[in-house]
C-alpha cells in the first residue's frame, strides 16, 4: 500500500517522499491508521522492517492537534539503548521538520544539565532510556503528567536487560488517559503479561511470524578453529574488499581486543559497547556510517538500534548466547529493501549456540568451508565463558587465592569508623542520594 492510502497529512507525506519512500511496509500499513484513530497497539514484526516510522508518522500526527495551556510533554517514547534513542529522535526530527513541535533524547552516559536546560525551556516529545528518565523523575526536573501518547519501543529487549521496574515506575507517573503503543521484535509471555497492565482493549499487530529473519537476509555458517577466527575474518575483509563490516563479539573486552587486532592487520576499525563513553560511541558509529573506517566491532548493544543504510554484511565473530539475539544482530543488514550478508564464523565450542539458533528459525543455516581453514577434528569443545566474575572474592581481585603469607593478619575497620564512612553521602532518613547524572544502568 501507498503512503498516501493511510491517511497522513500532506506535510508528513512531503516528509516521506524526501526520504525517497513511496510504498509502506507491512508493519506500517497495518499500524498507522490503527493509531490514527486512536487505538492501543501491541506490535510484532522483524527488525528492520520500519517500525519507528509505523509509530513517528502517525504520532507527530495526533501531535498536530493544539495543546491548551503552556507547553509541556505530550508524548514519551522509551527505548532500552542510547543508540536507538538517537535513531528514534532522529526519525522524529526527520519527519517533523515541518511541524513546530520541540523533540529531545534522555539517556546517561553525558551530562545531565544540558537535558534538565532543554527540559526546562518546554518540549513535545522526549525519547529516553528508562535509567536516566526515573533519575530526572526522582530529582522532580520533570513532569510526565500531560501524556498523550506512550510508545514502548523493543519492549523484548527492555525485559531482557532489567528495566522491567523502572519501567513500571515511570508508568506510575503517566496518566491514566493515553494512547499506548507497545512495540517488540518477538511476543513472549513476558511481553504479554507486560501489555496487559499497560494497555487498554489493545489491537494486536504481528506481520511476521514469530523470530524469522529478513528475507533478504543471506545467512551463511563458516566453520573455524577458534584461535583462527580473527585470521580468517581479515581474509575474508581484505579478498571480499568488503567496505563497511558490522562485527558481533560477546564481550567488552572481546571487542577491544579484535579491533586492536584488526587495526594491526591495516584495517580501519573501531569497536563499541557499553564501557564506552557517550561521545566515543557516537563518534565511532558516525564514521563507520561515513566510511572512514571499515569494520564497527560491536556486542549486542549495538543489535538494536543501530540504523546503517544500505550495510552490506554483518559478521557473528562469536555466536550469542542468547538465540533471540542472533535475529536482531543480522537485522542490522538487509534493510529497507536491499541485500545483506550475514556470515558466522563458528568453532566447535558454539556448536550447541548454532543449534539452538537453528532450532529458533527452523531451518539449517548454510554451512561454507573456506580453503586453507580445515577445522582441526581433534580439538574437544570447551565451556564458553559468559563473563561472570570468579567465585573465590580473592582472584576476582587479581591477587593469589591460596593460603596468606605467614605473619599477615586481615585489616579491620573500626565500627565508628565504618559508620561515620557510611553516613557520607545520606539523606534524612538513611535514604542514599544519587546525582542524576550517574547511570543506574547501562542505558
Amino acid at each position: 500500500m501507498l503512503f498516501n492510502q493511510l491517511g497522513l497529512s500532506a506535510e508528513l507525506l512531503r516528509a516521506v517522499e524526501e526520504q525517497g519512500y513511496t510504498e509502506a511496509t507491512p508493519i506500517q500499513h497495518k499500524a498507522i491508521p490503527l493509531i490514527l484513530d486512536g487505538n492501543d497497539l501491541l506490535a510484532a514484526a522483524q527488525t528492520g522492517t520500519g517500525k519507528t516510522a509505523a509509530f513517528t508518522l502517525p504520532m507527530l500526527q495526533q501531535l498536530q492537534k493544539k495543546s491548551d495551556g503552556p507547553r509541556r510533554i505530550r508524548a514519551l517514547i522509551l527505548t532500552p539503548t542510547r543508540e536507538l534513542a538517537a535513531q528514534v529522535h532522529e526519525s522524529v526530527k526527520t519527519y517533523g521538520k515541518q511541524r513546530p513541535l520541540r523533540s529531545m533524547e534522555i539517556y546517561g552516559g553525558v551530562s545531565a544539565r544540558p537535558q534538565i536546560s532543554k527540559i526546562h525551556r518546554g518540549v513535545d516529545v522526549v525519547i529516553a532510556t528508562p535509567g536516566r528518565l526515573l533519575d530526572h523523575v526522582r530529582q522532580g526536573n520533570i513532569n510526565l503528567s500531560g501524556v498523550e501518547m506512550f510508545v514502548l519501543d523493543e519492549a523484548d529487549r527492555m525485559l531482557d536487560m532489567g528495566f522491567i521496574r523502572d519501567i513500571k515506575q515511570i508508568i506510575k507517573e503517566l496518566p491514566k488517559r493515553r494512547q499506548n503503543l507497545l512495540f517488540s521484535a518477538t511476543f513472549s509471555e513476558e511481553i504479554r503479561e507486560l501489555a496487559k497492565g499497560l494497555l487498554n482493549s489493545p489491537t494486536e499487530v504481528q506481520v511476521a511470524p514469530k523470530n524469522t529473519t529478513a528475507d533478504r537476509v543471506e545467512q551463511l555458517v563458516m566453520p573455524v578453529d577458534k584461535l583462527r577466527k580473527r585470521e580468517m575474518l581479515s581474509e575474508l575483509i581484505g579478498k571480499g574488499n568488503w567496505r563497511q563490516v558490522l562485527v558481533f563479539t560477546r564481550t567488552k573486552h572481546g571487542a577491544n581486543r579484535l579491533a586492536k587486532q584488526l587495526n594491526g592487520d591495516g584495517i580501519e576499525t573501531l569497536a563499541i559497547h557499553g564501557g564506552k563513553g557517550q561521545g566515543a560511541r557516537t563518534k565511532a558509529l558516525r564514521d563507520f556510517k561515513e566510511g572512514s573506517i571499515r569494520v564497527l566491532v560491536a556486542t549486542d548493544i549495538a543489535a538494536r538500534g543501530l540504523d546503517i543504510d544500505k550495510l552490506p554484511h554483518v559478521v557473528n565473530y562469536e555466536l550469542p548466547h542468547v538465540s533471540e539475539d542472533y535475529v536482531h544482530r543480522i537485522g542490522r543488514t538487509a534493510r529497507a529493501g536491499h541485500d545483506g550478508t550475514a556470515i558466522s564464523l563458528v568453532c566447535v565450542d558454539e556448536l550447541k549456540l548454532l543449534k539452538d539458533i537453528e532450532k529458533l528459525l527452523n531451518h539449517e543455516i548454510k554451512k561454507e568451508y573456506v580453503d586453507g581453514y580445515a577445522v582441526d577434528k581433534s580439538i574437544r569443545a570447551e565451556p564458553i565463558n559468559k563473563g561472570k566474575p570468579p567465585r573465590n572474592g580473592a582472584a576476582r581481585r587479581g591477587r593469589p587465592s591460596g593460603p596468606k603469607p605467614a605473619g599477615s593478619s586481615p585489616r579491620k575497620k573500626s565500627r565508628a569508623g565504618k559508620n561515620a564512612r557510611g553516613a557520607q553521602g545520606k539523606r534524612p532518613g538513611g535514604q542514599s542520594k544519587r546525582p542524576v547524572g550517574q547511570q543506574r544502568r547501562a542505558s
